[in-house]
């Protein structure tokens, strides 16, 4: 079970960096829970998928992409959730997820139900 856990929160993680990197703020906002809270150090605190997607759409319009994560590590929580933390990078800033907390739908597939990253410059 911890491995088919470990992979696909890799594969939804894998899933988020895509939309990212393609553009996709309302595919990003999708890979979040309706109600998901989003912590992004120093801008702020969002809560639900709309505030995220507006979020993930501004940042896209001011031309940041090519998000990847640096040595990521994920931890099992329970039979449901992951906790991965890791750092990243980006062609215009870089900096550290301290807790992206992923958990298992009815339907199988991994939502996020916290994120909080902080930008380090």
């Amino acid at each position: 079970m911890k491995n088919e856990l470990i992979a696909a929160t890799i594969d939804a993680s894998e899933r988020w960096k895509s939309y990212f990197n393609r553009g996709n703020a309302a595919g990003c906002a999708s890979m979040y829970e309706e109600g998901a809270k989003m912590v992004a150090t120093p801008f702020g605190t969002f809560t639900g998928r709309q505030e995220i997607e507006a979020f993930w759409q501004d940042i896209i319009d001011q031309g940041f992409a090519d998000v990847a994560y640096v040595e990521p590590d994920i931890d099992q929580v329970d039979e449901t959730s992951t906790v991965l933390t890791s750092g990243w990078k980006m062609n215009k800033a870089q900096g550290v997820i301290t807790r992206e907390l992923w958990v298992t739908q009815a339907d199988g597939s991994m939502r996020l139900r916290e994120d909080h990253f902080e930008v380090q410059s």
